[in-house]
């Protein structure tokens, strides 16, 4: 038997494309120096664009036209755009299929960002494939904030400590321990897929 009964998977840079390539496919698209995406998300107002959609209080329209002019990029599509390569990162959505088949309850829990007039969730069948669905700006709570993970954890029916968390960053990482779940750094597929299989004793293929 698994010493978990539960794991709970971040969307984006997890279920989708390494983020970092996501971002270097937009900027090449885009025509635009390497850095320019970074810079907009570390600025102080990047941040609170993120934030704010993240929250569901305000639209992709908002966000598309204040992070363009961030950027200095035309705010049509902008959201679109820029996640057009964050296509499903097979290897680890397999592994989660794998482990609910097992009886181990899965989660996705998504720092959301809108679903109109993009919804970058279409074509991963998220409600098909786990057992529940957290979406940020649906609640008004965002990672890293606790309540969203005990919101997940109560959803899931499992304690934190029984609970795996996989994140592609380290501050929602951070956050999910000081709860009591155990976390999993998810930078590259097969690390994390080779991980999952060993923490929830999950057979290879």
């Amino acid at each position: 038997m698994a010493a978990y009964r539960g794991v709970i998977f971040d969307f984006f840079g997890v279920l989708t494309f390494n983020m970092v390539e996501v971002i270097t496919g937009f900027e090449t698209r885009e025509g635009i120096a390497n850095g320019t995406f970074l810079r907009a998300w570390a600025d102080p107002r990047g941040q609170e664009l993120f934030r704010q959609l993240e929250l569901g209080r305000i639209t992709q329209a908002d966000w598309n036209t204040d992070f363009g002019a961030l950027m200095g990029v035309p705010p049509k599509d902008l959201l679109a755009r820029y996640l057009h390569d964050a296509f499903p990162a097979y290897p680890v959505i397999e592994v989660a299929r794998q482990a609910r088949a097992a009886g181990i309850r899965t989660a996705v829990l998504s720092n959301s960002l809108g679903r109109e007039p993009y919804d970058p969730y279409t074509g991963f069948d998220l409600r098909g494939t786990f057992d529940e669905v957290v979406l940020s700006a649906e609640h008004g709570i965002r990672k890293p904030d606790p309540e969203i993970f005990r919101l997940v954890l109560g959803k899931l029916g499992v304690a934190a400590e029984e609970c795996l968390f996989v994140d592609d960053s380290e501050e929602n990482l951070a956050a999910a321990a000081e709860l009591g779940l155990t976390p999993v750094l998810g930078l590259d597929e097969k690390v994390v897929v080779r991980r999952l299989r060993e923490l929830l004793r999950l057979p290879g293929f």
